[in-house]
């Protein structure tokens, strides 16, 4: 599923993955193209590490995803698949698992969701009245 979800973004939105980490190579992030910001980061993570109940070392991918609507973001992690975020603010972000639990349209729809949170108002430069997007 990653691949896909990868091939999503990269039609929907015109971004390809970036791989900012040496030591974790495989770790993607994608950005607007203007504001630079993230809106999805894709890693594979041991499933101990995200369920410390569950005591398989399986390595999972997953995708990282910002949903700054608290009430949509407490409502998706009682859903399965979804988590508060794994190494990411867990009030703004949640992890989708990409083990086939979630669906990939619903998957798709999050990251619609995600992209559209991380576009943000910039703040006026000083003297200036004027804030664009």
């Amino acid at each position: 599923m990653r691949r896909k979800i990868t091939e999503y973004i990269r039609n929907r939105y015109g971004v390809g993955p970036e791989y900012p980490w040496v030591k974790y190579d495989d770790n993607a992030v994608f950005r607007h193209e203007g504001n630079r910001k993230w809106f999805a980061l894709i890693m594979d993570v041991r499933r101990d590490r995200l369920d410390p109940g569950d005591t398989s070392c399986e390595v999972i991918s997953v995708i990282n995803l910002k949903i700054a609507d608290m009430a949509l973001h407490d409502t998706l992690v009682h859903e399965k698949g979804i988590i508060p975020a794994y190494h990411m603010n867990k009030q703004n972000w949640i992890t989708v698992y990409l083990d086939g639990s979630v669906p990939e349209e619903h998957v798709e729809d999050l990251i619609d969701v995600s992209y559209i949170n991380t576009l943000t108002i910039r703040k006026a430069k000083k003297g200036s009245d004027r804030s664009f997007i």
